[in-house]
C-alpha cells in the first residue's frame, strides 16, 4: 500500500459520481425550490432553452439532448448527499425540503429539436414543462451539456467545410477544459463531422473510431529517426503513419521513403506521414514531391498543430496537398479566434434557460423578461419553430406560439418534437453514427452563403406577429401596473 502524508488525504480523481449527479446544479436553484415549496408554488411552468448569439458564423448544430434527458429522467439526490446537505447548509434546508429532493421524480414534458439539427439564434431548442420547483433544478446541467456540445459540433462542422472532403480528426482531449469536456467534446465533434478521435475512452463510450500516429518522444528515444521508423512500422506494418518533423522535416520525409519501400517488399504500403510544425503549405508540397519521386504516391500527408477552420481553409485554397487534419485545442475549446487576422472573442456559447409560461388555475399565462439591457429581454409564451424548404434547401424559419399555426399556403415543418411526456421518454435516441449522418444531411441543405467562414449571410428567421404583439401587450400591462403602484 502506498504511504500517505499524515497531514493530507488520499488524492481524489474529481470525476463526477453518477450517484451525486443530482448536485450538479447552482445553489440558487435549491433555494428557489425551497421557497417555492414553502409558499405552495407548485404551478406548472415552461422554460425555453435557446441561444442568444452565435460566436462565429451564422448557424449552430444542436447537440447534447441525450445527456440533458438522461439527467432529467435520472435526477436523483442520494441519501449520502442529502446527509451532506443536512450537515453543510446551515438552517437553509428543513427536513421537508430534503425529503422532496430525495423523492423527486419528474412528471412533466420535454419537447426539443433533435440533435444534429441546424438551428439559429433565438430559436427555442427545448421546452421543459413541469412543476416550477422541479424544472428550475435542471437549468445548470442543461446549459452545461447543450452549450458546450453545440459549440464543439458547430466548430467541427466549420472545419469539415473548410477541409473540403478531407478527414478532420479530433486531437483535442489534452487541450480540453476538463475531462468531461474531452469525452463529451469528442462525441460532439464526431456528430459535427469529425471522422475519428484520438481519445480512446471516447471511442469506448460512444463507439467513435479512435486513431493515432506517434509522438516525438518515440523518435527521440532511439539512436536515430530511421531506427525509430523501422521499429514502429515493424509493429504496425498495416497502419503506420510516421511523424517526420522531429529533427528536419524533409530529411524525415526521405527516411520515411526508405521505410516505405522496405514495407512494400513485405506487401504493405506506408499509410502516411504527419507534419506537426513549420510552414505547412511549403512543407507539404516539398514532402509530396519527395514521396512521389520515390514511388510512394499512395502515402498520404496529414497535418496537425494549431489548426482551425481558417488555417485549413487557407491551406486548401493555396493548394496544399494535405489529405487530413488532426485538430486539437482550437476545436475542443470552440476557439472564437481567427489567427490570420488576429481577431476574435470569448470561446463560449451564450445559452439561455428562461421561464416563458406559467399555468394558473388551468390557464396558460405567458411570462417574459424585460430589462434595461434590451439584448437580454425574452419573448413570452411556450413556442414552436417551423422551417420551410425550397428546392431541397432550408429557406426560412418561423418562431410561433405553441398553438399558433403558420400561414397555410406554405408547407412548414415543426422542429420541436416530443421527447418526454408525463415523465416518460417517448423518443428513440439515435445511434451516434445515425446522428452524424443526420447532421451531415442537415448541413448539406444549408445554402453555402450561410456556411462560408468570412461574412456569412444572415439566415432568414422570423418571430411571429402574435409573439411580438403579445410582448407589447404584456409590456403595456406592466407599465400600467407600475404607474398605478406609484400613484
Amino acid at each position: 500500500m502506498k504511504s500517505r502524508n499524515s497531514l493530507g488525504q488520499e488524492p481524489k480523481s474529481g470525476l463526477i459520481d453518477e450517484r451525486s449527479l443530482g448536485l450538479f446544479l447552482d445553489y440558487y436553484e435549491l433555494t428557489m425550490a425551497k421557497a417555492d415549496l414553502d409558499n405552495n408554488n407548485l404551478n406548472t411552468i415552461t422554460e425555453n432553452y435557446y441561444i442568444r448569439k452565435i460566436p462565429q458564423g451564422s448557424y449552430l448544430i444542436t447537440v447534447g439532448l441525450e445527456q440533458a434527458i438522461n439527467f432529467i429522467q435520472n435526477f436523483r439526490v442520494s441519501k449520502e448527499d442529502i446527509e451532506w446537505l443536512r450537515n453543510t447548509s446551515g438552517r437553509d434546508f428543513d427536513e421537508g425540503f430534503l425529503k422532496y429532493l430525495l423523492n423527486l421524480n419528474f412528471t412533466g414534458d420535454v419537447y426539443a429539436i433533435p440533435e444534429g439539427t441546424v438551428v439559429f439564434p433565438n430559436e427555442p431548442i427545448m421546452n421543459v414543462t413541469g412543476p416550477s420547483p422541479d424544472v428550475q433544478l435542471f437549468e445548470t446541467y442543461i446549459l452545461n451539456v447543450m452549450n458546450f456540445q453545440t459549440l464543439i459540433a458547430t466548430k467541427t462542422s466549420r472545419m469539415v467545410w473548410a477541409a473540403r472532403g478531407r478527414n478532420v480528426i479530433d486531437f483535442g482531449a489534452r487541450g480540453a477544459h476538463g475531462r468531461d469536456a474531452a469525452v463529451l467534446g469528442a462525441r460532439a465533434a464526431f456528430i459535427g463531422g469529425a471522422t475519428g478521435t484520438s481519445l480512446v475512452m471516447a471511442g469506448k463510450i460512444w463507439s467513435i473510431p479512435y486513431v493515432g500516429t506517434m509522438a516525438h518522444k518515440f523518435i527521440q528515444d532511439r539512436h536515430s529517426e530511421l531506427e525509430a521508423f523501422r521499429e514502429y512500422v515493424g509493429s504496425f506494418p498495416h497502419n503506420a503513419i510516421l511523424l517526420i518533423d522531429t529533427y528536419e522535416t524533409l530529411a524525415g520525409a526521405r527516411n520515411a521513403c526508405v521505410v516505405g519501400k522496405e514495407l512494400r517488399k513485405r506487401g504493405f504500403e506506408l499509410g502516411g506521414v504527419r507534419l506537426d510544425s513549420g510552414n505547412l503549405l511549403e512543407l507539404s508540397k516539398k514532402v509530396r514531391a519527395i514521396l512521389d519521386g520515390e514511388g510512394l504516391e499512395k502515402t498520404k500527408i496529414f497535418a496537425s498543430g494549431e489548426l482551425d477552420e481558417y488555417v485549413i481553409h487557407n491551406l486548401i485554397e493555396s493548394g496544399a496537398p494535405i489529405d487530413g487534419f488532426g485538430v486539437g485545442t482550437r476545436l475542443m475549446t470552440g476557439a472564437n479566434y481567427d489567427p490570420l487576422t488576429d481577431t476574435g472573442g470569448v470561446s463560449a456559447l451564450n445559452g439561455i434557460y428562461k421561464i416563458v409560461e406559467r399555468i394558473e388555475e388551468g390557464k396558460a399565462v405567458p411570462k417574459f423578461k424585460t430589462t434595461d439591457d434590451l439584448s437580454k429581454a425574452t419573448f413570452p409564451g411556450r413556442k414552436q419553430v417551423y422551417r420551410r424548404e425550397t428546392s431541397g434547401e432550408f429557406a426560412e424559419d418561423l418562431v410561433t406560439l405553441w398553438d399558433e399555426k403558420p400561414e397555410s399556403e406554405v408547407e412548414w415543418q415543426p422542429l420541436l418534437v416530443p421527447i418526454v411526456i408525463k415523465g416518460e421518454t417517448v423518443y428513440d435516441f439515435p445511434r451516434i453514427k445515425d446522428l452524424k449522418e443526420y447532421a451531415s444531411q442537415q448541413l448539406s441543405m444549408l445554402p453555402e452563403q450561410f456556411r462560408r467562414l468570412h461574412q456569412p449571410g444572415s439566415y432568414p428567421m422570423r418571430i411571429s406577429r402574435q409573439i411580438i404583439h403579445l410582448r407589447e401587450q404584456l409590456w403595456q400591462e406592466y407599465e400600467n401596473t407600475n404607474l398605478a403602484t406609484e400613484k
